[in-house]
């Protein structure tokens, strides 16, 4: 949903993110990585993409021109040496996407650990609403830095120091004495998921081969998918601390597995380590592939991308790039205004407050996310970006609406049996029509808009737009709440 949703959320998080997501954000993510079949897009913030060449003029034509033959010569498919070469590609794949499974649990903790930590603690709905908004603090942080710090420390160092500083915060959390303790450990989780969003669909588009890369990908946002539905249906049986071991295991998990899969090979030709980049691809090909025309690929590949532009943040103003910029931007700030964040990190005082069962609610909720995922993903080339997110933004205006409904109702004191049911079929709507559309097709129409030379530069700019969306949104809502309950979709009369 930010990705979460941030997604979740794409990118600065992940996003493209996926999104930081992240990029659940929440959820993200998410940042969407369903349609990178049949393109070579890394779902992240500061990433190469290889994306065919877009019109340029001036000195980087030529540049740009490479690297779109160089893309063109890495999609054939790929030739190893069978299935079995193809082991340490999947193990690896599998390892990554914990940290996935960890972001899904980031962003959605919140929501049933909510009852708890307020009776516990005797924490306002203001107080509350700090901690389930710091997460997207910490994700804005950790978005912002983990390119640089992943092309420092490379994609696997940069997932296990993710993985440690996600386990600090939830330790921070499960021994929290304080709102202040609970904070901070918050924070933490939300750097790590910020991290995350942007190495885990990077490190898995780089080890994959190109037709399987599309199919690898989008694993990213199914595992964020299952983190935030994992931890809703555990958590309704669960207290706050013990749900803590939910996001310390993937963490753990993705700790350990990374001692046993290569580094990035893109990453080791990037900082001239040959040797080891050498290593590493026939690794994942299997030691009996004839690696050599890969290998050459990308080490061209890569000398073409050294040799376009630097992008400036004015450069995305020029009259070529503000269509362009206009429609990413836009999209993201829809899809936060929508309201995602907002059901993501409360659901379960939401049901509450309109008398449905807060933890049967957010176990539905985890139900119908992961299979509505899919079909969106089914969706997604078939049917096109902009008619599904037509249904999709339609989908969830009828959900805002019946859900405000009900509470226009409570208000009033009108057709109190019907209330809770309402609630329930406007946020399952929700949540079903966010997952089809409006959650991943911004992303991967970010992914697909921008010019190769602005790329980057542009997934940052709107994925910091997509996790200050989510944190005015996840922060507001519970002075919204307290202010008029039916929201913005009805506003109660006064008699």
């Amino acid at each position: 949903m930010a990705a979460t949703f941030p997604l979740s959320a794409a990118a600065a998080a992940a996003a493209a993110v996926y999104s930081p997501v992240p990029r659940f954000e929440f959820c993200r993510a998410f940042r969407g990585h369903c349609a990178s079949a049949r393109r070579d897009v890394h779902c992240a913030l500061r990433l190469p993409a290889a994306a065919a060449a877009q019109e340029a003029t001036g000195p980087a034509r030529g540049a740009m021109a490479a690297v779109a033959a160089r893309g063109q010569a890495e999609a054939a498919p790929y030739g190893g040496a069978g299935e079995g070469s193809l082991r340490m590609v999947f193990l690896s794949t599998a390892v990554a996407v914990c940290g996935s499974f960890e972001f899904g649990t980031c962003v959605g903790y919140s929501a049933p650990a909510q009852a708890g930590i307020v009776s516990d603690f005797g924490l306002s709905n203001s107080e509350y609403g700090i901690f389930g908004s710091v997460l997207t603090i910490g994700a804005i942080i950790g978005a912002l830095t983990s390119g640089r710090v992943a092309d420092i420390l490379g994609r696997k160092m940069t997932m296990q120091l993710a993985a440690i500083i996600g386990i600090f915060g939830w330790f921070t959390i499960y021994f929290a004495k304080g709102p202040t303790m609970l904070y901070f450990g918050r924070i933490l989780l939300g750097y790590c998921t910020g991290v995350l969003s942007y190495v885990v669909p990077v490190f898995i588009s780089e080890i994959a081969p190109k037709d399987l890369r599309g199919g690898l990908a989008s694993s990213n946002q199914l595992f964020i998918c299952s983190g935030c539905s994992a931890t809703y249906i555990i958590g309704a049986l669960l207290s706050w601390r013990s749900l803590v071991l939910v996001g310390l295991l993937p963490c753990a998990i993705l700790l350990v597995g990374l001692l046993f899969i290569p580094e990035s090979p893109r990453w080791l030709a990037n900082t001239g380590r040959m040797k080891e980049f050498h290593a590493s691809l026939q690794k994942l090909r299997g030691e009996n592939a004839d690696i050599s025309e890969e290998a050459t690929g990308i080490r061209e590949y890569i000398e073409s991308l050294r040799r376009l532009p630097k992008a400036r943040i004015q450069d995305l103003f020029q009259r070529k790039n503000m269509y362009a910029v206009i429609v990413g931007v836009g999209l993201m700030v829809f899809q936060q205004l929508g309201g995602i964040n907002a059901f993501g990190f409360y659901t379960s005082y939401i049901f509450s407050s309109a008398g449905f069962s807060g933890k049967l609610g957010t176990t539905l909720v985890g139900i119908i996310q992961i299979p509505i995922t899919l079909f969106g993903a089914l969706l997604m080339d078939r049917n096109g970006r902009r008619a599904l997110l037509l249904v999709s933004a339609s989908g969830t205006f009828l959900g805002c609406f019946l859900t405000g409904l009900s509470f226009y109702f409570k208000a009033q004191g009108l057709y109190a049996q019907l209330v809770p049911t309402l609630a329930l079929y406007g946020i399952l709507v929700y949540y079903a029509a966010y997952s089809v559309g409006m959650g991943p097709v911004p992303w991967v129409i970010m992914s697909e808009i921008f010019s190769i030379d602005i790329k980057a530069t542009a997934g940052s700019l709107v994925t910091l737009v997509s996790w200050l969306g989510s944190f005015a949104i996840s922060y507001s809502f519970s002075f919204l709440m307290d202010w008029n309950s039916a929201g913005k979709h009805l506003q109660p009369l006064q008699s």
